[in-house]
């Protein structure tokens, strides 16, 4: 019987029990994909990340997958969290990058920079420039997430599939009212999904918030086992883009996108367009540690 730590942290947030959960188990080395499996499904949450820091790599190596066993790759809230806590248990994972620090999910490098505001680390992450591959139809989503085909397309923009690390389909809907009223058919949303070529909804409304927020916004990846997520950097990151070059914001400027509010997990991705990627970053906090037997 082998033994491993684990830790369940609330990431885009500094308040505990907000956010979105991730939990991390710190592992010697590589575990098999059984195992990666079956602790990701005991756990339950949206992904589950295995961490440990390679002495060939120089780098904390990070693998994530849904309890119903798709590995996750990109920057999001599964290595934003995996980082943090690494930092918070002041593992030393940059302890040979010189010039610039990074990490690793599953073989490919992130970048990432870390600051501290109020007591807080923050980690930034860098993706790829948003691209945009395609479209979907009003009526093709309208009757999947349980509203009208006029609820959607706010300010005249259309339904596209937008692309960093992951591609995923960026739905703008009229206001706040219609994101809280969407009621997501998992049925439908996968066979859409499946036949465009991307991953997951992200539901979004640009109205005027009370924070200021350039966007409130609603998950949902059944395809991979995800009902609705509290926090998306992955989806975050290509809405931002999208944005840029709707012209509704301009590189440079720094944004919070809102999302979890129906989940009860409400999360602030920040966020911000630069001329070679998107920087999508956060905190997190621990809110459990304990020991998992194999």
């Amino acid at each position: 019987m082998r033994k491993l730590d684990y830790y369940i942290l609330d990431v885009f947030t500094t308040q505990r029990y907000t956010g979105n959960q991730l939990s991390v188990v710190h592992t010697p080395d590589a575990l098999s994909l059984d195992e990666y499996h079956k602790i990701s499904r005991e756990f339950g949450y949206s992904e589950t990340s295995f961490i440990h820091y390679s002495e060939t790599t120089g780098a904390l190596e990070v693998r994530s997958f849904t309890p119903a066993g798709f590995e996750v790759n990109g920057a999001g809230h599964n290595l934003l969290g995996a980082v943090i806590l690494a930092l918070l248990k002041q593992w030393d994972i940059f302890k040979t990058q010189t010039t610039a620090t990074w990490v690793s999910i599953n073989g490919t490098p992130i970048g990432v920079n870390v600051t501290q505001k109020d007591d807080h680390l923050f980690v930034t992450m860098k993706q790829h420039p948003a691209e945009i591959i395609g479209s979907v139809p009003s009526a093709k989503i309208s009757a999947a997430v349980g509203l009208d085909a006029e609820m959607l397309g706010s300010n005249g923009w259309e339904n596209k599939i937008v692309k960093t690390e992951v591609a995923h389909l960026m739905v703008p809907v009229k206001d706040l009212n219609v994101l809280a009223l969407a009621i997501p058919n998992k049925t439908r949303l996968k066979a859409i999904s499946e036949e465009y070529g991307f991953e997951g909804f992200y539901l979004f409304s640009t109205a005027p918030s009370a924070k200021g927020y350039l966007a409130s916004a609603r998950f949902f990846n059944p395809g991979i086992g995800i009902d609705e997520d509290p926090a998306t950097g992955t989806a975050a990151g290509p809405l931002t883009g999208y944005l840029e070059k709707l012209g509704h914001i301009q590189k440079q400027s720094d944004h919070i996108i809102f999302q979890g509010e129906q989940t009860g997990h409400p999360s602030e991705i920040h966020t911000r367009v630069e001329d070679d990627g998107i920087v999508v970053s956060g905190s997190s906090v621990i809110v459990m540690e304990g020991s998992l037997y194999l």
